[in-house]
């Protein structure tokens, strides 16, 4: 992503709601640190989340301010839409704490009420506690501020999320050819690899995912050295990015005739899928699909297996992550909402089996319902 992949008024339009955010919040300023947020706010797609990096914003009319790293300052510059652009470190060592201190002291923010984000990477447990120092009591951590007001995507993010359907839809087939026993697992994530490449996506923020045989019940299994044979069922997943949005697959397949096991899982996770999508619509909390989706696997005996959420939300992710705070799962607060994009994908993996079944696809929420965004079939693919 770049400042240049958005109009001006879409950037405007989006720092004007973050100020209303912050102000609703009852607050004066606000540090985010999640490299989504910041590119959410300017475009950035710097890799500088590797180290300590802030933007600073105000509640009310004034500059965006961003602290980073000097090796990333040229990249700002020319890709990201900063007014006031800070930096630390470079060819020899310095504390970035010092240089916020500088940032906060120059802006006036020292001793306002001032928030900040707390993401689960990208800050470093000790930079959070001299940060809390640093600000005293006055300090709000506020996590998902910014994160919540781009849930709801833009039309121009939406063809993004579009584009990169299409081209995860044409690795799929990449991979369908590529499949036969003797391969190896990762020979066959590069085959994958290389289409998106090839086709225009970007790295995705999370790698794929690509287990076969007795490592099918991995419902996370990273792709190994292991060879392909004659009766294997297994399951691939991977994201494709457009400007770094995101769209992810997933599906099962089997070399040679399945079992009937096999069938009976596959089966189960796709009747799970049509009736947690059949619950989606704007309006609805974000529990109740999950709820009719793993109401469809319980009554087959297998919640015990059903080891993660059924869906979230998908956001042009940072590594290692693509997912937004809201999750198709228990105790989810979210509702959605109308230009939301979020995955659907209730698992079952079961160890005992050595067996494990997930079907993912991304849907549009939409007033009336939800549109399934890949174009390809979910059926079990079955390479003779």
């Amino acid at each position: 992503m770049s400042k240049h992949d958005f109009s001006a008024d879409e950037f405007s339009l989006r720092r004007a709601c973050a100020r209303d955010a912050i102000a609703a919040a009852g607050l004066d300023w606000f540090l985010v640190f999640h490299p989504v947020s910041i590119r959410w706010l300017t475009g950035s797609d710097a890799k500088s989340y590797q180290e300590f990096q802030c933007l600073l914003i105000s509640a009310e009319p004034g500059p965006i301010c961003v602290l980073t790293r000097t090796g990333e300052r040229n990249e700002f510059l020319d890709e990201a839409l900063v007014d006031e652009l800070y930096t630390w470190g470079g060819g020899e060592p310095e504390d970035p704490i010092a240089a916020l201190e500088r940032l906060v002291e120059s802006v006036g923010a020292r001793g306002t009420c001032l928030g900040m984000e707390v993401p689960g990477y990208y800050l470093h447990p000790h930079h959070y506690v001299r940060i809390k120092q640093l600000l005293g009591d006055r300090l709000t951590e506020a996590t998902n501020l910014i994160h919540d007001l781009s849930l709801v995507k833009s039309p121009t993010e939406l063809s993004y999320i579009r584009e990169a359907s299409r081209i995860a839809d044409k690795a799929l087939l990449r991979f369908i050819a590529s499949l036969r026993a003797g391969r190896t697992e990762l020979e066959i994530a590069g085959e994958v690899y290389h289409e998106l490449l090839t086709s225009g996506s970007g790295l995705a923020a999370s790698p794929i995912n690509l287990v076969s045989g007795p490592r099918s019940c991995f419902s996370h299994g990273a792709p190994t050295d292991r060879r392909l044979s004659h009766g294997d069922f297994g399951n691939v997943e991977y994201g494709a990015t457009f400007k770094r949005y995101t769209a992810t697959i997933g599906r099962q397949f089997s070399l040679g005739a399945p079992t009937s096991r096999m069938c009976e899982l596959h089966n189960l996770v796709c009747c799970a899928s049509d009736a947690c999508i059949a619950e989606i619509r704007a309006g609805v909390p974000a529990i109740v699909p999950h709820e009719a989706a793993k109401q469809v696997i319980a009554a087959a005996g297998l919640n015990h297996a059903r080891v993660h959420l059924s869906g979230y939300g998908l956001a042009p992710g940072s590594p290692p992550s693509w997912a937004e705070p809201i999750h198709l799962f228990g105790g989810s607060s979210y509702t959605l909402q109308a230009g939301m994009v979020v995955t659907v994908e209730p698992p079952v993996f079961i160890g005992e089996e050595q067996l494990g079944a997930r079907i993912i696809d991304n849907v549009l929420v939409t007033h009336d319902g939800c549109e399934r965004l890949s174009r390809t079939s979910r059926d079990l693919i079955v390479i003779d």
